[in-house]
């Protein structure tokens, strides 16, 4: 197959810093030249050309950095986190998706020593902002040292919000597929409030940073669903079969609201 490069009009007006370049074909030259090697060599001669006052400072910076690095003492050999998995997920989410699984497990086992069949199911009652923890997790400035450089590349959109929370639902919908089935819960009981609140949090994300978003919707799941379901003992009418097309509007609104305002999610805040 042969490979689409970009045109010279677009190199040179990107490395004199034009401002008249769309702003799809600037995302479009940069997300092409992380993987093309030739329309860097391109970008860099035009560089030197167009802009020799750049080229003249990053020589000069450079030349300073060169002997200190020839000085540094290497750091020790780890393992490498693979750049194909990197797209999906980071390694501070590893840790928390860990820790949801867990979570589920440790759900499972209470439901299945508990006292009776008229508890109300951990497994069900924690569906839905199980995924949210590793969302946020995916996002946190704080947990991720890589965050400002992740969040500065051209793919750093809808796209990789997308990608990491598919990453988290591969990891906790399995488990609770497994919770739900020896529990006896229907799939459907507890996949559909998953993905609502998921959405949920993607949409109110765009607005506020997905964080935040996460952290507000588990607030408000906990004081209005969790503490009263476990102070009667009773199953509340949202986690019941009754209340499920409630759950497949929000999810339906959810997922508008991502797709409308996608946008966003290219703003560095909206993704704190």
């Amino acid at each position: 197959m042969s490979v689409e490069h970009a045109s010279m009009r677009i190199i040179d007006g990107y490395a004199r810093g034009d401002t008249d370049i769309a702003a799809d074909e600037v995302w479009a030259l940069e997300a092409h030249l992380e993987a093309c090697g030739v329309c860097r060599d391109r970008l860099s001669a035009a560089v030197g050309a167009e802009v020799p006052a750049v080229a003249a400072l990053v020589d000069t910076v450079w030349s300073g950095l060169e002997p200190q690095l020839a000085m540094a003492v290497p750091m020790p050999r780890r393992r490498r986190w693979s750049p194909r998995l990197s797209g999906w997920m980071t390694p501070a989410m590893v840790p928390w998706l860990a820790m949801t699984v867990g979570v589920t497990l440790l759900a499972l086992l209470l439901d299945l020593v508990g006292p009776g069949p008229g508890e109300v199911s951990l497994v069900l009652l924690l569906a839905p902002v199980l995924p949210v923890l590793g969302v946020a997790a995916s996002w946190s400035r704080g947990l991720d040292p890589a965050y400002e450089l992740t969040a500065s590349v051209p793919r750093a959109g809808l796209h990789l919000v997308l990608r990491r929370t598919t990453s988290v639902l591969a990891v906790v919908v399995p488990a609770l597929l497994v919770g739900g089935w020896v529990t006896g819960v229907m799939v459907a009981q507890w996949l559909l409030p998953c993905l609502a609140f998921t959405s949920a949090t993607l949409a109110l994300g765009g607005v506020v940073g997905v964080t935040r978003a996460a952290a507000s919707l588990v607030a408000v799941w906990a004081a209005v669903v969790v503490a009263p379901t476990l102070a009667t003992s009773r199953t509340t009418f949202v986690l019941q079969t009754g209340g499920l097309p409630a759950w497949g509007l929000v999810l339906a609104l959810g997922i508008g609201v991502v797709i409308a305002r996608r946008g966003a999610y290219a703003v560095l805040g909206a993704r704190q």
